[in-house]
């Protein structure tokens, strides 16, 4: 009799031990977030919500990557400044492994000076490193008509910011489509549904080596703080996704 209730103890005391176990593991696996931070061209305008990129980019997780789930805080019309102000409530609220940050082609239509652009980019990085968020940043480029100048400086900001940030870089979102018109609605600015593939692919690049960081040393430990100064730059040359885009023409993105 008293052997029965010592194996039941146990067999209480192991269940309580599992699930305590599976609920951490649960916990764990809830905060594999992916955040994709942008405007329009990530918001899926004008094109069904469920061809945008980023939706795609969740059913690719599902294969590929099924701990990681994507939240999409995009909206259409966004601008760095705007994305400055409200990420410290977002980071809080998804509580991301990983920051998609895709801002700034507003910005730049409205002709803006880069060097605000690039303070406001620069804040939202720092926001999410402080949350122990990684970070890949995903560059946009002008078109000519707003000057040599003004293109170059745009396009070199995000090169800078991400070489002084030490994060990863997509160095253009339209990498490989901004040339060819039959990937554009009638705007000539927002992707269709025909192109949301190709910058998933793009974004991609920069994306997947970051995704098996989760089983690293936490941030809080000396292995860890290493890892975490030098896992978003890594990420990058890894990949081979930092350098200067291979379209000559750029598109913009509007509200």
């Amino acid at each position: 009799m008293m052997g029965s209730i010592r194996l039941l103890m146990r067999s209480l005391l192991l269940a309580v031990l599992l699930a305590g176990l599976f609920a951490e593991a649960g916990t764990a696996f809830a905060a594999r977030t992916i955040l994709v931070y942008g405007d329009s061209l990530s918001a899926a305008y004008g094109i069904s919500r469920d061809a945008g990129w980023v939706n795609l980019l969740g059913e690719r997780l599902k294969q590929m990557h099924p701990d990681y789930t994507v939240v999409n805080a995009s909206i259409s019309g966004e601008t760095s400044e705007g994305g400055a102000a409200r990420i410290a409530g977002v980071l809080k609220q998804t509580r991301p492994a990983i920051v998609v940050l895709a801002l700034g082609a507003n910005d730049g239509l409205r002709g803006w000076p880069v060097q605000r652009t690039k303070a406001n980019l620069a804040a939202i990085i720092r926001a999410a490193k402080r949350e122990k968020a990684q970070v890949l940043l995903v560059g946009m480029q002008m078109p000519p008509n707003y000057g040599p100048d003004y293109t170059e400086g745009f396009r070199r900001t995000y090169e800078q910011l991400a070489r002084e940030e030490r994060v990863p870089l997509v160095p253009f979102l339209f990498e490989g489509i901004a040339l060819d018109r039959d990937m554009f609605q009638d705007d000539n600015l927002h992707p269709n549904e025909r192109a949301q593939p190709a910058l998933l692919d793009n974004v991609w690049r920069g994306l997947q080596p970051m995704l098996s960081r989760a089983s690293m040393p936490p941030a809080s430990s000396p292995t860890g703080r290493h890892a975490a100064t030098e896992e978003n730059a890594n990420a990058g040359r890894a990949a081979g996704v930092r350098g200067p885009g291979a379209a000559d023409r750029a598109q913009g993105a509007a509200g």
